[in-house]
């Protein structure tokens, strides 16, 4: 028998005028990138701050407050100009709809933020310590909430490449929590050079890192078309270098007991890291919506 031949060619995915099928996000560099970063380090601060305050280490409890609520803020100016007029987000606040990740990641937010700056204000101020110390052990429970919502947030739309990784995203945004963390305490370990306070940055780096390096690969490896805005193009390169810093951040963490330059630039590369992985899902997700082959298909598996 002879093979029968195919007469219809391969499908090519097109769209009118080739314009997007979707709306290409106009999310904007390095702002959004910069909030979700600077979002996930507070949140791991806060819980940081409230095991140190709970096992007795003070200083270490004072120094993740104040970081805390200076990350907070800065997140939250890095949001304020992507919306482009601060009253979009008093908007958001109108409505709390808990089937909505963009409503609950407001309120997250704003209960987080308000939350460290207690904790952080009582610090400050030496006053109120009770009830500085409430709002930090709150943060602990918000914490955790903000630095994992954003990847809820990202699946949740109909962003292909965002979409399809509604599993690697949560590894990725919680690993680079507990790794920005633990590079803010290597960064001031190499100063107070406190054995306690860096034992315990170490462990939460080595942690962090081992899951954001898992949740980067998951995207990498991902089967099918969606996936491959995570392995070529912009995105694809900004994740290669995100593995890459993550890594040798990694390795020099392993000198950082007896050097505080090693100590230093350990925290530089993980935290360098932990700012490429945020750059590559944006730029991944942006290359996927704007490609019409990424729209069809992802809609064709369903």
């Amino acid at each position: 028998m002879t093979r029968e031949e195919l007469q219809v060619p391969p499908a090519d995915f097109q769209s009118y005028y080739g314009r997007p099928i979707l709306k290409v996000s106009r999310w904007k560099e390095p702002h959004l990138p910069a909030y979700l970063f600077l979002g996930e380090l507070s949140g791991a601060l806060a819980m940081v701050g409230a095991v140190a305050q709970a096992t007795g280490r003070r200083s270490l409890a004072r120094t993740a407050r104040l970081a805390a609520a200076g990350s907070a803020y800065a997140g939250g100016a890095f949001l304020t100009i992507e919306l482009g007029r601060p009253e979009r987000f008093l908007h958001m606040l109108r409505v709390a709809k808990p089937t909505s990740p963009m409503s609950m990641g407001s309120w997250i937010l704003s209960a987080h933020s308000g939350l460290v700056s207690a904790a952080a204000a009582s610090e400050v101020s030496g006053r109120l310590a009770a009830l500085g110390s409430a709002a930090g052990a709150a943060s602990a429970v918000t914490g955790p909430l903000l630095a994992a919502y954003p990847a809820v947030l990202l699946a949740d739309t109909a962003v292909p490449a965002w979409h399809a990784a509604h599993r690697e995203l949560p590894l990725l945004f919680v690993g680079g929590a507990m790794t920005a963390a633990g590079a803010a305490g290597l960064a001031a370990s190499a100063v107070s050079r406190d054995r306690s306070d860096f034992d315990a940055a170490y462990r939460l780096a080595m942690i962090g890192s081992a899951v954001e390096s898992l949740g980067g690969y998951g995207l990498e490896t991902m089967t099918g078309v969606s996936g491959e805005p995570y392995r070529t193009g912009p995105g694809g390169q900004m994740l290669s270098v995100a593995r890459y810093l993550t890594m040798s951040g990694g390795v020099a963490a392993l000198a950082a007991r007896r050097s505080r330059t090693a100590a230093a630039v350990s925290a530089a590369l993980l935290t360098g890291g932990g700012l490429a992985a945020k750059f590559a899902v944006l730029r991944a997700g942006k290359a996927s919506a704007a490609d019409p082959k990424y729209v069809i298909a992802s809609q064709l598996r369903q």
